[in-house]
């Protein structure tokens, strides 16, 4: 081989590993941009998911939301946002405030033992009853049953008087009155199944479509306001106040559980 081509080759084999070097070269700058551009991706996404944690963890939720929300109030209500409920004739002269929360086990026994008799005294027109409703015990468990209880009570008042106290005996009765520790009110379907033992409510449309959409539901966190700033004094439920003061069975603030107590202290009350 002369000089010649043997320079020439070893020219064009340096000139070959130059190239390789440049194209090794072109393929490592190219794998950093790929992986910066990844971490890059990977810390916006991170940062991101960061972000919606924390506007997910700070959103309000429903209940709370509603509350800065127009009150659409059902019929037979009067009062700001519809709060005062009345019920029964007239005529009666006296008015008895009667406080219950939805879930409260102690309302569903009052409800299945005196219940009746208030219910056979406003019709009588012995005295209206005035409702307040409450939702502590979701408070105290972060549930959503008194809430959404005190919504489907709501929309049964729409209907009519009859049909929310019809409902209310429902809702507190044996079969249906859940453990509070169980918070099936929370579930639209449940509440409807409720109804559908009330003549009134079964299969209503209207009733079951208010339950269903939340159309009481500011009411009920306005009603549920009415419960905590009322004047009464009253801080549990069952509670019952007659001319503003709260009638118990005794000085100890025992509640009205048993029918003789109810009728001799109610009695009691009217007659003043």
């Amino acid at each position: 081989m002369s000089k010649r081509n043997s320079q020439a080759a070893k020219t064009a084999a340096r000139e070959r590993l130059r190239a390789e070097r440049e194209r090794e070269a072109k393929r490592a700058k190219a794998k950093r941009q790929i992986v910066v551009a990844c971490s890059i991706v990977g810390v916006l996404a991170i940062a991101g998911g960061i972000g919606y944690a924390v506007v997910q963890a700070n959103k309000p939720t429903h209940w709370e939301a509603v509350k800065d929300e127009k009150v659409v109030a059902p019929a037979h209500t009067t009062g700001t946002d519809g709060t005062t409920v009345v019920i029964g004739k007239e005529s009666a002269k006296k008015t008895l405030k009667v406080y219950e929360d939805p879930r409260c086990p102690v309302c569903a026994q009052f409800e299945q033992t005196v219940g009746p008799t208030v219910k056979k005294d406003i019709d009588d027109g012995k005295y209206k009853m005035q409702f307040i409703g409450a939702t502590f015990i979701d408070d105290k468990d972060n549930g959503e049953g008194s809430k959404n209880a005190l919504s489907a009570l709501g929309a049964a008042l729409d209907v009519s008087d009859k049909a929310f106290l019809d409902y209310k005996a429902a809702l507190y009765s044996a079969k249906w009155h859940p453990e509070e520790t169980t918070d099936k009110f929370k579930d639209d379907s449940y509440l409807i199944e409720v109804a559908n033992t009330v003549p009134e409510l079964k299969n209503n449309k209207k009733f079951q479509d208010a339950v269903e959409k939340g159309t009481y539901d500011a009411w009920a966190m306005a009603m549920s306001k009415t419960f905590d700033d009322n004047k009464d004094g009253v801080t549990g439920t069952p509670g019952f106040v007659m001319d503003g003061k709260q009638l118990t069975a005794d000085s100890q603030g025992t509640p009205l559980m048993t029918v003789a107590d109810f009728n001799r202290v109610v009695g009691e009350a009217l007659k003043k």
